[in-house]
């Protein structure tokens, strides 16, 4: 199991009120929503191995390179030796280093490479992985891992973790009308305004799955705008071929890497922590409560 764990903690941010609180009167309840979601994942799903994988960073500067509009919407402050720094709540920064310092006392692994986004993490392991891979995340990008043969599947919650859809490519060829790898160019050409991909104008959702449908991908499609003897339409071949520097160079953004080098990190699940005497500090420190008492009888099961 592969944990977007930004994409987490965000929804537990917004899930769980603000009153939960440190004694210091620190808003903890990120942290704390966390953990219940991590109890909650391997109570229901029972994975062999858990990685939490994190950003390194959410915003690198090679996929900036190529498109310059890459999550600049998100940036509250440049960087120049980066990464930016990300526009987040401010009760919802400082948890994070108590999250990443909780896991690490629990001994749950985690998972980053410096100039990456968990994305490239989450695409790496999930490449190597010799079993299936389950991966939990509400970010729609994702999806482009989805390979039955493979037994790749995304876990998205739609209510919490309690409700998860299982994604997989039954259900993508339903909704989208693509495969796994066939979503990542039906993403780059809708475009998508949340991570400031402009994708092509006119090309909306339906259109982009109609055009991978009848010219089998991104490289097929281009042909046919360029050849004046297919049946695109003449709009359509226009902003096509006017889009042609954004198609260039869009797949490498879209498309999440395969081949981070990551340091060794051991994924099995503990059944004791890892540091108790500095769990138990944190516990105490930041009021982790039930949360983290549920999270421990879930892993001694």
């Amino acid at each position: 199991m592969l944990l977007d764990t930004a994409s987490l903690y965000f929804r537990a941010y917004f899930g769980v009120p603000d009153t939960v609180r440190a004694p210091d009167g620190t808003p903890v309840n990120a942290v704390r929503g966390l953990l219940d979601f991590i109890a909650r994942l391997v109570q229901d799903h029972r994975p062999d191995t858990l990685v939490a994988c994190m950003d390194a960073d959410w915003r690198p500067a090679w996929r900036v390179e190529l498109i310059p509009t890459y999550k600049a919407h998100r940036v509250a402050e440049e960087t120049p030796q980066g990464p930016d720094v990300e526009e987040t709540p401010d009760t919802l920064s400082p948890q994070v280093p108590v999250i990443e310092a909780v896991l690490d006392a629990l001994g749950i692994a985690r998972a980053e490479a410096a100039g990456y986004e968990a994305d490239d993490v989450i695409g790496t392991l999930a490449t190597a992985a010799k079993g299936p891979v389950d991966i939990v995340t509400g970010d729609r990008d994702l999806y482009q891992l989805v390979d039955d043969a493979r037994g790749v599947r995304v876990l998205y919650p739609l209510k919490g973790v309690g409700t998860l859809q299982l994604t997989d490519e039954e259900l993508l060829r339903e909704k989208y009308g693509v495969d796994g790898a066939g979503y990542a160019e039906l993403a780059l050409l809708r475009g998508d305004p949340s991570d400031g991909l402009p994708g092509v104008p006119g090309v909306g959702e339906k259109t982009a799955a109609k055009l991978l449908a009848t010219y089998g991908d991104l490289a097929g499609i281009i042909a046919a705008a360029e050849d004046p003897r297919s049946k695109v339409p003449p709009a359509q071949r226009k902003r096509l071929l006017e889009a042609r520097p954004y198609l260039a160079v869009a797949p490498k953004v879209v498309r999440v890497a395969t081949d981070v080098e990551l340091a060794p990190f051991d994924p099995a699940l503990p059944s004791t922590p890892r540091d108790p005497e500095a769990l138990a500090a944190l516990a105490e420190r930041w009021n982790l409560g039930g949360s983290l008492e549920r999270l421990l009888a879930v892993l001694r099961a």
